[in-house]
């Protein structure tokens, strides 16, 4: 077995090279070809490509059966400049690693290494690379893949740095880690007139104004009350830069949180029929569709308890959350499916936030979560 030196230098490394060629979501060719590239290295016993698209499957299975654990990372970068100027800083304009997803590939790269140095002895490991999960699109594409339909795993697992949260400290919450998100996108269609005389047509701007107000109302900012319900406007527009001219169209996005995905389909629900009995009293018409929807990541209180154990058998500092963190995370989609859990991996008090443009993974807490993957995987395909 490699020393632990060299182990982490080759990931380091494996981390600034995918940190300099980001790419976005659903394009993530040549992302892909250099995960493959590492993981020739540390032949898995089956190697599954073109998951979902870009994505990527290493299965490393034991000599007697057993059950199967799968551990997930996503491959898309974010559409956004970065500012770093370091040596490995972004080479694509306009596209960086501003999520941490290059650490989290790093971190999934090194577990194909433990797998391939020490073979499990009963059981199976699948390591997923995930195409596109920014845009809240690339679990479903999987799922959705005859290749994945094969693979029924008893447990699914994924992390998450956290700029904010100690250093390597181990962030575990029982029931929902990250909230549902969801954004409606309503289309109104009115009639359009002559701005000398407006009655002769049907402007959409009262309408929009009335959807704003009444989506206002049903905001509901505390986390700790099961109504929790954050609505954000996001872009709106009405008619066209034509001062002679009264709209006849509009249009207005929001973003839209829930910390259940029950809760998330009665809102999602009573906003559809808002906006239409609004348009409705308007004489307008109204068309709503969503898009970008990421289901709540509701943790199975089993799997918590095998991500505490690891991280005290590792010795590292274990913080139990309160409250779901309130941003999106698409491994909701495969905690829908099987139990399983996110946890979050500190990545330093005063670390760049998240999708800010001088954010860059902290290179020294990807031994940690090797360590409390692999421990995981450990508990889970040992166990009888």
């Amino acid at each position: 077995m490699e020393n632990s030196n060299q182990f982490t230098d080759s990931l380091v490394r494996l981390r600034k090279e995918l940190h300099q060629h980001p790419e976005v979501s659903g394009k993530e060719i040549e992302t892909s070809r250099r995960v493959l590239s590492f993981l020739e290295n540390y032949q898995p016993d089956e190697l599954i490509t073109e998951v979902g698209t870009t994505g990527i499957m290493a299965i490393y299975k034991g000599k007697k059966a057993g059950k199967t654990v799968l551990f997930r990372c996503e491959l898309d970068a974010l559409p956004i400049e970065e500012t770093n100027d370091f040596e490995h800083r972004s080479l694509n304009n306009g596209v960086s690693h501003k999520c941490g997803h290059d650490g989290h590939m790093a971190i999934l790269c090194g577990l194909a290494t433990e797998l391939h140095q020490n073979k499990p002895e009963s059981g199976t490991v699948i390591l997923l690379f995930q195409p596109a999960e920014e845009d809240g699109s690339g679990a479903q594409k999987v799922l959705l893949d005859p290749k994945f339909a094969t693979i029924q795993p008893d447990y699914v697992f994924a992390l998450h740095n956290l700029p904010g949260f100690p250093i390597h400290q181990i962030v575990v919450k029982n029931k929902t880690f990250t909230c549902a998100v969801n954004s409606i996108i309503i289309k109104l269609k009115g009639k359009t007139a002559h701005a000398g005389e407006p009655e002769k047509g049907i402007n959409p701007a009262l309408a929009i104004a009335e959807i704003i107000n009444q989506f206002n109302a049903i905001i509901q900012t505390d986390i700790t009350k099961e109504n929790y319900c954050l609505i954000t406007p996001i872009y709106s527009k009405i008619g066209k830069k034509a001062y002679g001219v009264s709209a006849g169209t509009g249009e207005i996005h929001f973003t839209v949180r829930s910390d259940s995905n029950l809760q998330m389909r009665k809102i999602e629900l009573a906003l559809e029929n808002l906006a239409k009995s609004i348009a409705k009293e308007h004489q307008i018409k109204c068309k709503t569709r969503w898009t970008q929807s990421f289901q709540a990541n509701e943790n199975d209180k089993n799997a918590v308890t095998f991500i505490k154990k690891a991280a005290k058998i590792n010795g590292f500092e274990l913080f139990e959350k309160e409250k779901p963190f309130t941003w999106g995370e698409d491994f909701g989609l495969f905690t829908q499916h099987y139990p399983g859990a996110m946890f979050g991996l500190g990545a330093g008090i005063n670390t760049p936030a998240l999708h800010n443009p001088d954010y860059d993974f902290p290179d020294e807490i990807i031994a940690t979560g090797v360590s409390v993957f692999y421990e995981i995987s450990k508990q889970i395909i040992n166990a009888h």
